[in-house]
């Protein structure tokens, strides 16, 4: 740890000096706490931060709209419009990968569920889906059927580690929450929870700020803070001894997420990509979505309030908008582009500016808690580093299979609980219909098929657990039954219907 001689001459470098102002008035212990978390600072770029979000938050919005292009065709999939022999070539080749121990997958678990109206990790929130299952266990669930399926199709005893990247706030939590339920059954060594670092607030005019007489207002740097964090951390290290090759990264908030999707990998590797995202086609021109595209022929995204509304209403001679590649956060990397990132490129990545109420104390020491926004957030975003990519592709998937992110607490428009939880209860639903079930509600009146269209509710109470079926496969089991809701498919029930079918069978 510095000594408090040795902050003062660093704050004093970067024109920071009044983060000390109420020091005579701390405590011994408050001390001891505030100049640890000083010492933890990069006090010698705390300058070139603090410039920087001021200057970035000052900076006038650029016009991109005359740079843009779509994505190349050639670079592109599609679950809709790629073959079936494609689509079975490239499944087959990421299962090949996941069988080898050659797949992680890495989650973006930072996040807090304040917006969701809870004080812990998003990970750890119950959608209200028939099992109480929260997310972190849908999750842990798919990783076990994904590497039981890469095992049966090539006799292999494959591992998918996870990588959790947390931050300062929800680690311990998380931690926590993995051990009291065992895991989730898989094996401790195999999950690698590691910490994103945190950054200070800024005012306007880049002066960092006091939360508390003796605490930094402090943030996570963002998702593009997994950078710096891989290093920080030693996880390509841990990918490297594990002969991981391939990672998947994710955002924890979407419900409908496939963990490790062999089609996307099998894609990705099939296309010698070193960098991959999955995209969904924008429900309209003005859906608030990052879109992929190139800018000056480099592959990056743009976010909507980049696009003037005449460039985002664009269509193409078949009708569809030109520029319709929705990114939802759900990329694939190769290790050694990692690696290249983090030696030569992080210090490149590009700073977001996010305006924000920070609550703070005044120059009298009094607490206050803004009603507009007082400071500057620096954010770095994941798909910061597309344009320092050697071959990019895309992958564009169906939304009402792939995406449904959890970020509001109920009555919001979009994107609730209850959005969350009818997308994947609904997508079940289509499942059992599409293996010939028939279903019926708890009075015996048969229920309509499901509907794929955006915004419906769940029907019924039909639950397939991921231990059953990863993406709707192995369920012959109920070809030809009728099925009353509620129901939830288990393991136990699963093995039931199987051994009543074979007893038909005879």
């Amino acid at each position: 740890m510095l000594s408090l001689e040795q902050v003062k001459q660093s704050l004093e470098r970067a024109g920071q000096a009044h983060v000390l102002q109420f020091w005579p008035e701390l405590s011994g212990l408050e001390r001891d706490a505030f100049l640890q978390d000083l010492s933890q600072l990069d006090l010698q770029r705390l300058r070139e931060h603090c410039e920087g979000a001021a200057r970035a938050a000052a900076a006038p919005p650029g016009s991109l709209d005359r740079h843009i292009e779509p994505v190349p065709p050639e670079s592109i999939g599609s679950v809709r419009r790629s073959g079936s022999k494609a689509l079975t070539e490239w499944e087959h080749e990421g299962l090949l990968q996941i069988s080898q121990n050659r797949v992680g997958v890495l989650l973006l678990a930072g996040g807090q569920g304040t917006r969701l109206g809870v004080q812990y990790p998003k990970g750890m929130y119950n959608v209200g889906l028939p099992s109480s299952k929260t997310l972190y266990q849908i999750q842990a669930e798919r990783i076990h059927k994904i590497q039981q399926l890469a095992d049966r199709k090539y006799g292999s005893k494959s591992t998918v580690p996870w990588y959790i990247m947390t931050s300062e706030f929800t680690l311990a939590p998380t931690e926590k929450f993995f051990k009291e339920n065992h895991y989730f059954g898989m094996e401790p060594s195999n999950i690698v929870m590691f910490e994103q670092r945190m950054i200070p607030a800024v005012t306007f005019d880049g002066k960092v700020i006091l939360q508390g007489k003796g605490k930094l207002a402090m943030a996570p740097d963002g998702n593009g803070g997994l950078y710096q964090a891989l290093v920080d951390n030693k996880v390509l290290e841990d990918m490297k001894t594990r002969g991981v090759e391939y990672l998947h990264v994710y955002c924890v908030d979407n419900i409908l997420v496939k963990m490790a999707d062999p089609v996307f990998i099998g894609f990705c590797v099939s296309k010698g990509a070193d960098c991959g995202a999955k995209v969904v086609e924008k429900a309209c021109p003005a859906e608030p979505v990052g879109v992929v595209c190139r800018v000056r022929g480099v592959s990056q995204v743009v976010e909507y309030s980049e696009i003037q509304p005449e460039t985002a209403e664009l269509r193409g001679p078949g009708g569809g908008l030109v520029y319709s590649a929705g990114n939802i956060c759900n990329h694939f990397f190769t290790r050694a582009f990692l690696q290249d990132v983090a030696e030569k490129f992080e210090g490149q990545l590009k700073q977001h500016v996010a305006l924000k109420k920070v609550p703070f104390v005044d120059s009298c020491g009094n607490q206050v808690k803004p009603i507009k926004p007082n400071g500057i957030k620096m954010e770095k975003f994941v798909f910061d580093v597309f344009p320092f990519s050697r071959n990019f592709v895309a992958f564009e998937v169906v939304r009402e299979d792939e995406f449904s992110p959890l970020k509001n607490a109920g009555g919001a428009a979009t994107d609730t609980p209850t959005t969350a939880r009818a997308s994947l209860l609904t997508q079940h639903l289509r499942w059992a219909a599409a293996a010939g079930a028939a279903l019926c509600d708890e009075h015996g009146n048969t229920l309509p098929a499901p509907s794929a269209s955006a915004g419906d509710t769940a029907p019924a109470q039909w639950e397939i657990s991921p231990l059953v079926s990863y993406f709707g496969e192995g369920l012959e089991m109920l070809k030809g039954r009728t099925l009353q809701t509620p129901l939830i498919l288990d393991e136990e029930k699963a093995k039931e219907l199987r051994a009543q079918q074979h007893l038909c069978e005879k």
